[in-house]
């Protein structure tokens, strides 16, 4: 069983909810007979020079309070390096957490994942020399994200509703020229999502199906419909119900080259960088308690 735990806790995550979370997970450990190091980030940025330092530590497990930004900013350094790794949700859209199945709701309940001492390896992708923890967005849902991460308000998943109703006013079909493994397809499309998990978003499966641990990448590509058509697809998104449409396609690879002038892709619900962009996969290169 784990016996020494590094707590690295990220108070801003959630609009504070990370600093509210942390003493009932540090107590939680406690209880157990765990030691616990506490460490608090000043800036999203510190989690990857304090992962190392946990590393460094001689501590046995590292578990970290935050969302995806800090979950990605944390496999970073924790990729490859056999630390077991946990995670207590306390993002907006905590989609890593979704994915290993962590309790979202309840912080007690997921630091007891962490107690029980149950680890699996999971997959992650790889861009632009970046562990990528969830789902690469390149499209309308990129445009969606940054305009979600500008805004105050309203909180949570709300925001992305919001963000995507106001960008359904303008947007129009892009062109890219997708490379999966061998096989290049030049398509016009709505978005393209490549993801080694499910969700993205807050809950979105838009890689309905996509298994965490089977080292192959999963694309989405929703072609040319109507802003109608899709407003009406993305509630169906959170139920994976959008798969079958016949204007949804889904494939799997090994590696993704995604191709559309003028396109910046987000990854983990941040920014990635302009397209073209290149995406393999890095089969069980992460360790968390699940």
């Amino acid at each position: 069983m784990t016996r020494h735990v590094a707590l690295v806790v990220n108070p801003t995550s959630g609009r504070g909810l990370g600093a509210r979370v942390a003493p009932v997970v540090r107590a939680r450990f406690e209880a157990a007979g765990l030691t616990v190091s506490e460490y608090a980030t000043t800036c999203a940025e510190d989690v990857g020079r304090i992962s190392a330092e946990v590393i460094a530590s001689g501590a046995d497990a590292v578990a970290l309070i935050g969302g995806d930004g800090t979950v990605h900013l944390g496999a970073q350094v924790l990729a490859r390096s056999g630390m077991p790794f946990g995670v207590i949700p306390a993002g907006t859209g905590n989609d890593f957490a979704r994915g290993v199945g962590i309790p979202l709701d309840d912080p007690g309940a997921a630091a007891d994942r962490i107690v029980a001492g149950r680890t699996r390896s999971v997959d992650l992708a790889v861009a632009k020399d970046e562990f990528i923890t969830t789902v690469v967005a390149g499209g309308f849902d990129s445009l969606v994200n940054k305009r979600a991460n500008a805004m105050s308000w309203p909180k949570g998943n709300a925001r992305y509703t919001v963000a995507t109703l106001a960008e359904l006013r303008t947007f129009k079909p892009l062109s890219y020229v997708l490379t999966i493994d061998d096989e290049v397809i030049e398509t016009d499309a709505m978005l393209v999502a490549v993801g080694t998990g499910p969700t993205y978003g807050g809950g979105l499966q838009i890689c309905a199906g996509a298994e965490i641990d089977d080292g192959l990448l999963d694309i989405t590509v929703i072609k040319p419909v109507s802003r109608l058509t899709l407003l009406q697809m993305f509630p169906k998104l959170s139920k994976g119900t959008h798969v079958g449409h016949p204007m949804v396609q889904a494939y799997r690879g090994k590696s993704v080259r995604l191709e559309s002038p003028g396109v910046t892709a987000y990854a983990d619900g941040e920014i990635l960088g302009p397209l073209p962009v290149d995406i393999g996969i890095a089969p069980g290169a992460l360790t968390v308690f699940a």
